[in-house]
């Protein structure tokens, strides 16, 4: 399946909705996937690099470098959106622990990671949401690595991705998404493995 494609096929869950899709935007390094709801004319869009942290394999879930909004912020994270049950132990294996990120010469900062829905998300803490929302727009790579149980080693070598065309494709991405009140509810903190995949299960068995 062509890689834009596997960007919109994330938002079906959109899609059978009733909303439609636009075509996927190619912006620097990254890709720009969304749909209008046709009710709301509101759009539910995913910012994500083109390449992968970790292809998808089978029907699991990938892991992916994408910019979301969190409590009105435009900050970095790691996902793994749309876990099926047959994907899920994989997924939540590698994302129990936090996800590390730099954008070299700046300080590393820790992403504790949780489960939303059927996805995945590890992003930034309050406290270093600010920093990084500015420091991704500016960098032109970022260097990244998954810690915790199953999640590999605080000495294993970061994947890194190079940036090009940040900040035009935030710019996008928030023109099109309406942003969330700053004063948000703080999302819960990362889980450890075995709790993430009992709550996983317990949803699925809804």
């Amino acid at each position: 399946m062509p890689r834009p494609a596997v960007l919109a096929c994330l938002l079906l869950p959109l899609l059978a909705g009733g909303a439609r899709a636009q075509p996927v935007e190619e912006i620097g390094s990254w890709r720009l996937a969304c749909a209008a709801d046709r009710m709301t004319d509101r759009a539910a869009c995913l910012l994500r690099h083109r390449d992968w942290l970790e292809r998808p394999s089978g029907t699991g879930s990938g892991l992916a470098f994408e910019i979301i909004d969190r409590r009105g912020r435009l900050v970095p994270a790691v996902t793994a959106r749309e876990l099926m049950l047959d994907g899920a132990a994989r997924g939540l294996l590698a994302l129990s622990g936090t996800a590390q990120l730099r954008f070299p010469p700046n300080r590393m900062v820790e992403m504790p990671c949780a489960l939303e829905g059927r996805s995945i998300l590890c992003t930034p803490r309050a406290e270093d949401a600010a920093r990084m929302e500015a420091e991704v727009l500016q960098a032109d790579r970022a260097l990244i690595r998954l810690v915790g149980t199953g999640g590999g080693s605080s000495t294993a070598e970061p994947t890194e991705l190079r940036l090009s065309g940040t900040r035009e494709a935030v710019a996008r991405f928030a023109r099109q998404v309406p942003r969330e009140p700053q004063a948000a509810v703080e999302p819960p903190p990362g889980l450890d493995g075995r709790e993430l995949l009992q709550r996983l299960f317990r949803f699925f068995a809804q």
